[in-house]
Protein backbone atom coordinates (compact mmCIF):
# COMPACT_ATOMS: atom_id res chain seq x y z
CA UNK A 1 0.00 0.00 0.00
CA UNK A 2 1.81 3.36 -0.84
CA UNK A 3 2.30 6.32 1.73
CA UNK A 4 -0.13 8.78 1.79
CA UNK A 5 1.70 12.25 2.36
CA UNK A 6 0.40 15.67 4.24
CA UNK A 7 2.09 18.66 3.01
CA UNK A 8 1.48 21.20 6.68
CA UNK A 9 1.50 24.86 7.26
CA UNK A 10 0.50 25.84 3.86
CA UNK A 11 0.22 29.62 3.50
CA UNK A 12 0.69 30.68 -0.57
CA UNK A 13 -2.02 29.16 -3.34
CA UNK A 14 0.88 28.96 -5.26
CA UNK A 15 2.79 25.97 -2.58
CA UNK A 16 -0.84 24.44 -2.85
CA UNK A 17 -0.16 24.33 -6.16
CA UNK A 18 2.88 22.63 -5.94
CA UNK A 19 1.99 20.26 -3.70
CA UNK A 20 -0.94 18.86 -5.73
CA UNK A 21 0.95 18.83 -8.83
CA UNK A 22 3.48 16.59 -7.13
CA UNK A 23 1.08 14.41 -5.78
CA UNK A 24 0.06 15.19 -2.29
CA UNK A 25 -2.76 13.80 -0.39
CA UNK A 26 -3.44 16.20 1.69
CA UNK A 27 -3.36 19.60 2.42
CA UNK A 28 -2.81 21.48 6.51
CA UNK A 29 -3.78 24.64 7.14
CA UNK A 30 -2.54 26.08 11.08
CA UNK A 31 -5.01 27.32 12.99
CA UNK A 32 -2.89 28.52 15.75
CA UNK A 33 -1.77 31.85 16.13
CA UNK A 34 1.39 31.73 17.91
CA UNK A 35 3.03 28.98 14.71
CA UNK A 36 4.58 31.23 11.88
CA UNK A 37 2.17 29.14 10.00
CA UNK A 38 -0.69 30.50 11.10
CA UNK A 39 -3.62 31.22 8.75
CA UNK A 40 -6.95 33.34 9.62
CA UNK A 41 -9.95 33.23 8.19
CA UNK A 42 -9.99 34.70 5.29
CA UNK A 43 -6.21 33.23 4.31
CA UNK A 44 -7.81 29.78 5.06
CA UNK A 45 -11.38 30.72 2.55
CA UNK A 46 -8.61 31.91 -0.48
CA UNK A 47 -6.70 28.73 0.20
CA UNK A 48 -9.63 26.32 0.10
CA UNK A 49 -10.85 27.85 -3.01
CA UNK A 50 -7.55 25.98 -4.47
CA UNK A 51 -7.94 22.89 -3.68
CA UNK A 52 -9.28 20.36 -5.86
CA UNK A 53 -11.47 17.40 -5.15
CA UNK A 54 -9.87 14.38 -3.36
CA UNK A 55 -7.24 16.87 -1.97
CA UNK A 56 -8.47 16.28 1.95
CA UNK A 57 -7.82 19.26 4.11
CA UNK A 58 -6.28 19.07 7.53
CA UNK A 59 -6.94 22.10 10.22
CA UNK A 60 -4.22 21.66 12.88
CA UNK A 61 -5.46 23.37 16.22
CA UNK A 62 -3.45 23.44 19.58
CA UNK A 63 -5.40 23.53 22.71
CA UNK A 64 -8.57 24.87 21.23
CA UNK A 65 -12.19 24.74 22.61
CA UNK A 66 -15.50 22.96 20.53
CA UNK A 67 -16.60 27.05 20.11
CA UNK A 68 -13.35 28.15 18.56
CA UNK A 69 -13.05 25.43 16.26
CA UNK A 70 -17.15 25.76 15.58
CA UNK A 71 -16.42 28.91 14.81
CA UNK A 72 -13.74 27.79 12.31
CA UNK A 73 -15.88 25.17 10.21
CA UNK A 74 -18.62 27.67 9.80
CA UNK A 75 -16.61 29.31 7.09
CA UNK A 76 -14.10 27.12 6.63
CA UNK A 77 -15.20 23.36 5.56
CA UNK A 78 -11.96 20.99 6.94
CA UNK A 79 -12.40 17.78 5.98
CA UNK A 80 -10.88 16.21 9.19
CA UNK A 81 -9.25 18.02 12.72
CA UNK A 82 -5.84 17.48 13.62
CA UNK A 83 -5.30 17.97 17.20
CA UNK A 84 -1.94 19.19 17.83
CA UNK A 85 -2.16 20.27 21.63
CA UNK A 86 -2.62 18.76 24.99
CA UNK A 87 -5.84 17.23 24.27
CA UNK A 88 -6.72 14.31 26.47
CA UNK A 89 -8.72 11.63 24.45
CA UNK A 90 -11.86 12.21 26.18
CA UNK A 91 -11.92 15.83 25.20
CA UNK A 92 -10.99 14.84 21.25
CA UNK A 93 -13.80 12.92 21.30
CA UNK A 94 -16.30 15.67 22.49
CA UNK A 95 -15.03 18.37 20.44
CA UNK A 96 -15.28 16.26 17.21
CA UNK A 97 -19.15 14.58 18.65
CA UNK A 98 -19.55 18.21 18.80
CA UNK A 99 -18.57 19.65 15.63
CA UNK A 100 -19.04 16.63 13.69
CA UNK A 101 -15.54 15.70 11.74
CA UNK A 102 -13.31 13.11 12.11
CA UNK A 103 -10.00 13.79 14.22
CA UNK A 104 -6.89 12.55 14.97
CA UNK A 105 -4.59 13.41 17.66
CA UNK A 106 -0.49 14.41 17.37
CA UNK A 107 1.49 13.00 19.77
CA UNK A 108 5.00 13.83 20.79
CA UNK A 109 7.47 10.95 21.64
CA UNK A 110 8.99 11.88 24.78
CA UNK A 111 11.24 9.62 26.32
CA UNK A 112 10.14 7.57 28.44
CA UNK A 113 6.39 7.78 26.98
CA UNK A 114 4.60 4.40 26.93
CA UNK A 115 3.20 5.40 23.05
CA UNK A 116 1.62 1.98 22.73
CA UNK A 117 -0.30 2.73 25.37
CA UNK A 118 -0.97 6.20 24.69
CA UNK A 119 -1.99 5.67 21.05
CA UNK A 120 -4.05 2.81 22.25
CA UNK A 121 -6.28 5.71 24.26
CA UNK A 122 -7.32 7.88 20.99
CA UNK A 123 -7.85 4.66 19.21
CA UNK A 124 -10.70 3.74 21.81
CA UNK A 125 -11.56 7.32 21.89
CA UNK A 126 -12.53 7.05 18.22
CA UNK A 127 -9.76 8.20 16.22
CA UNK A 128 -9.23 7.89 12.70
CA UNK A 129 -5.28 8.19 12.84
CA UNK A 130 -2.59 8.86 15.30
CA UNK A 131 0.26 11.14 14.49
CA UNK A 132 3.77 10.47 15.88
CA UNK A 133 5.69 13.76 16.00
CA UNK A 134 9.72 14.63 17.47
CA UNK A 135 8.95 16.12 21.04
CA UNK A 136 9.85 19.92 21.94
CA UNK A 137 9.72 20.83 25.81
CA UNK A 138 8.06 24.73 24.35
CA UNK A 139 7.26 23.83 20.36
CA UNK A 140 4.14 22.08 19.10
CA UNK A 141 5.96 20.35 15.99
CA UNK A 142 7.53 22.57 13.12
CA UNK A 143 10.93 21.75 14.88
CA UNK A 144 12.84 19.93 12.41
CA UNK A 145 13.38 17.48 14.72
CA UNK A 146 12.92 13.38 14.39
CA UNK A 147 12.87 10.73 16.93
CA UNK A 148 14.05 7.60 16.52
CA UNK A 149 12.39 5.61 13.97
CA UNK A 150 13.45 2.59 15.23
CA UNK A 151 10.42 2.48 17.90
CA UNK A 152 8.11 3.41 15.57
CA UNK A 153 4.78 0.98 16.95
CA UNK A 154 3.38 -1.37 14.21
CA UNK A 155 -0.74 -1.40 15.19
CA UNK A 156 -3.88 -1.98 13.70
CA UNK A 157 -4.61 2.08 13.62
CA UNK A 158 -3.10 4.50 10.71
CA UNK A 159 0.30 6.04 12.29
CA UNK A 160 1.50 8.70 10.55
CA UNK A 161 4.86 10.01 10.69
CA UNK A 162 6.33 13.53 11.14
CA UNK A 163 9.20 15.59 12.73
CA UNK A 164 11.93 16.14 10.56
CA UNK A 165 11.28 14.27 7.47
CA UNK A 166 13.00 16.09 4.29
CA UNK A 167 13.66 15.04 0.60
CA UNK A 168 17.26 13.38 2.03
CA UNK A 169 15.28 11.43 4.83
CA UNK A 170 11.73 10.54 3.35
CA UNK A 171 12.94 7.22 2.06
CA UNK A 172 14.72 5.51 4.59
CA UNK A 173 12.14 7.11 7.08
CA UNK A 174 9.22 5.21 4.84
CA UNK A 175 11.51 1.85 4.97
CA UNK A 176 12.05 2.13 8.42
CA UNK A 177 8.76 2.86 9.97
CA UNK A 178 6.41 1.54 6.79
CA UNK A 179 4.05 4.52 8.21
CA UNK A 180 0.70 4.55 6.56
CA UNK A 181 1.86 8.50 6.11
CA UNK A 182 4.19 11.20 6.43
CA UNK A 183 3.50 14.97 7.45
CA UNK A 184 5.80 17.27 6.66
CA UNK A 185 6.32 21.23 6.67
CA UNK A 186 9.70 22.99 7.52
CA UNK A 187 11.29 20.20 5.72
CA UNK A 188 10.09 21.45 2.09
CA UNK A 189 10.14 25.62 2.85
CA UNK A 190 12.75 27.63 1.91
CA UNK A 191 11.88 29.58 4.95
CA UNK A 192 8.62 29.33 7.41
CA UNK A 193 5.48 29.18 6.10
CA UNK A 194 7.09 29.53 2.53
CA UNK A 195 7.28 26.20 0.48
CA UNK A 196 9.97 25.46 -2.15
CA UNK A 197 8.31 23.61 -5.25
CA UNK A 198 11.70 21.86 -5.64
CA UNK A 199 12.26 20.26 -2.21
CA UNK A 200 7.97 19.51 -2.47
CA UNK A 201 9.01 17.85 -5.59
CA UNK A 202 11.70 16.21 -4.06
CA UNK A 203 10.12 15.01 -1.23
CA UNK A 204 7.26 13.31 -2.81
CA UNK A 205 10.06 11.16 -5.53
CA UNK A 206 11.15 9.81 -2.02
CA UNK A 207 7.98 8.60 -1.07
CA UNK A 208 7.06 7.09 -3.84
CA UNK A 209 10.38 5.67 -4.23
CA UNK A 210 9.97 4.44 -0.46
CA UNK A 211 6.53 3.09 -0.88
CA UNK A 212 7.44 1.14 -4.27
CA UNK A 213 9.97 -0.83 -1.88
CA UNK A 214 8.69 -0.91 1.28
Amino acid sequence: MRTRTKICGITRIQDINSAVHAGADAIGLVFYPPSPRHVNIEQAQCLLRNIPAYVQVVGLFVNATAEEITAVLKQVPLDILQFHGDESPKQCQSIAQQVGRRWYKAIQVKPGLDVVAEIQKYQQAGASAVLLDAWHPELKGGTGHSFDWSSFPQLDIPLILAGGLNPDNIEDAIHTTAAFAVDVSGGVESAKGIKDQQLIERFMQGVHRGSANC
